[in-house]
């Protein structure tokens, strides 16, 4: 159940709101609408008032609603209506009249518009013109000409509507933390669908800003991004000159004037604000950190893959900067992925831009590597003709998201919880669908049956617990294919294989074969040591006591949530 407050100010404030509780609405959706309950279960209903005329009842109601501001006069303040739509789940069962007039009381109470037992209240009504929802009307005077107590109305509306999901039964939502973006309103909502757009303007424009930002080295770029993408940008100057903040529309949205609607940035999202856009911006630019020159993807892929590590062994402040990070790669990832997934992936970002934000204060030093790599992929469009980098990088991308499920878990952070589980079901769609394809390509290359015996003796002395859970894998020839292309390359397979168990645990694994084969295919394109190098590690990896403690990894293995299917 979501309750929503919205403040009206001037002397026609009243009538508006009622006048379009009880109008047809902006599209004809407004069916039967009549009271439910209000201030007395007295007040005049314009909507079943069979014997007289419905604009005689709207303006005696009206009237009755305004009277002690009237009385006020000049002393009145500036907001005079108080408006909250309260809307159910499209899986509630239908209320009856009377349980939205329960619900309605308990808001207004909770609010401080009407407290339970106050005689000398706020005046309100509730109106009900759809099974789903109800919009409550009151005017910002008591009848005794002093000001309601609001305090935090809408945290406390907030908080009772959680309330009245468990005592009637319905969908529970998440509490939030006040990060989450604000949502279109429903005028927003048939604006859109009469322009004939799939989503509301404020929705198009956050998606917009938040590529440009992941994808731009610099301020100028970013503005030169959004440009491209359709998107009008206002900027707010300061007496110096200097922009201080900057508001975006697009081109076709305008007021009943013919003049374009602008939306500022922190309205689109919290993080948004020319200020906070900056500073995501400083950790794209060339200084102080360079990424070497290499394969794009395998830099985001071994960026991501230490994102876990920062989830459960560096401070809050760096693992926030970690979960804004990791939105960014999602926001850019839909533009170069295949066909068959952006859609996936899109509504993966689309979710996961929940999970990025908290009341943490986001640390992006340690982000600098994943960013610029993000950042190649998208501006080089590095090959990927067999579909294996995107399929790396996924892979550690569900675990990294995993992970920011279970750190929002432990914070209590609920929205941002459920926001990552979201995107781990269209992030595991997407996985697979390109997945498959080139562990199938990678099969079909399997080494000869020795080759495969040699790998499968050194797998079963390396980790005894995983051994027969990899050998049964489907994608086992898969990984014997990688491993024999790691030896051709000058590798020692052994070597490889030890160091892909020793990155971490396969405790969370679904495929551990499947997971080992993107780490040994990651590993098997770097540069080859040399004899006397590899001979002085397989020296230092003899003696290796357990997977999960190498002898050639010092710092032991993040712990990892409950396992996910993948």
């Amino acid at each position: 159940m979501i309750p929503k407050i919205i403040l009206s100010s001037g002397p026609t404030a009243t009538r508006r709101t009622i006048g379009y509780l009880f109008g047809k609405g902006r599209a004809n959706e407004h069916i039967d609408p009549h009271l439910t309950a209000s201030w007395n279960s007295f007040a005049p209903d314009p909507g079943r008032s069979p014997h007289r005329d419905p604009k005689d009842a709207m303006a005696q109601l009206v009237a009755q609603l305004d009277q002690p501001v009237r009385m006020l006069g000049d002393q009145a303040p500036k907001d005079t209506v108080w408006h909250c739509p309260v809307r159910a789940a499209p899986e509630d069962p239908i209320l009856s009249d009377a349980q939205w007039a329960d619900v309605a009381r308990r808001m207004v109470a909770a609010a401080g518009i009407a407290p339970d037992g106050d005689e000398e209240a706020c005046r309100w009504v509730a109106v009900r013109h759809a099974e789903d929802h109800i919009h409550i009307a009151a005017t910002l005077v008591r009848q005794d000409g002093r000001r309601p107590e609001r305090g935090y109305d809408q945290r406390a509306v907030q908080r009772e509507a959680r309330q009245i999901e468990v005592d009637y039964g319905l969908r529970r939502l998440k509490p939030g933390d006040g990060t989450g973006a604000k949502r279109p309103t429903s005028k927003e909502h048939f604006k859109a669908k009469r322009l004939g757009q799939d989503a509301a303007t404020r929705d198009v424009l956050r998606l917009r800003v938040r590529r440009a930002v992941a994808a731009a080295s610099d301020e100028a770029e970013f503005f030169t991004l959004l440009e491209a993408t359709g998107v009008t940008v206002r900027l707010k100057l300061g007496p110096s000159g200097e922009a201080l903040g900057c508001n975006f529309a697009l081109p076709g949205d305008t007021n009943d004037k013919g003049e374009p609607v602008f939306y500022a940035g922190s309205t689109l999202a919290p993080d948004l604000s020319l200020p906070k856009i900056r500073k995501t911006l400083a950790t794209t630019s060339p200084e102080p950190v360079t990424v070497r020159p290499g394969d794009p993807w395998h830099q985001a892929t071994a960026a991501t893959d230490r994102i876990p590590h920062h989830l459960t062994h560096s401070d809050d402040q760096t693992a926030q900067g970690q979960l804004a990070a990791l939105g960014a790669t999602l926001d850019l990832l839909p533009i170069n992925a295949p066909a068959a997934v952006k859609a996936q992936l899109e509504q993966a970002a689309a979710a996961f831009e929940r999970a990025t934000r908290s009341r943490i204060t986001a640390d992006l030093d340690s982000t600098r590597v994943l960013r610029r790599s993000v950042r190649a992929i998208w501006r080089d469009r590095p090959s990927d003709s067999d579909g294996a980098g995107i399929a790396m990088l996924l892979d550690t991308v569900l675990t990294a998201v995993a992970f920011a499920k279970h750190w929002h878990r432990t914070h209590q952070h609920a929205q941002q919880e459920a926001a990552a589980e979201q995107a781990l079901i269209h992030l595991q769609i997407a996985y697979a669908r390109v997945a498959e394809p080139v562990l199938t390509g990678l099969a079909q290359r399997a080494p000869s049956p020795q080759m495969k015996r040699r790998f499968a003796h050194h797998l079963q002395q390396a980790v005894p617990e995983h051994a027969e859970r990899v050998l049964n894998d489907p994608a086992w020839e898969a990984l014997t294919t990688v491993l024999a292309e790691a030896e051709a390359a000058g590798h020692s397979a052994t070597t490889v294989l030890d160091q892909a168990l020793g990155q971490r645990t396969l405790d969370d694994a679904h495929s551990p074969a499947r997971t080992l084969t993107w780490r040994i295919r990651r590993l098997g394109e770097r540069h080859a040591s040399g004899p006397r190098a590899q001979a002085a590690r397989f020296r230092s990896t003899t003696q290796r006591p357990t997977a999960s403690a190498p002898a050639s990894t010092p710092t032991p293995a993040p712990q990892p949530p409950p396992p996910r299917r993948r």
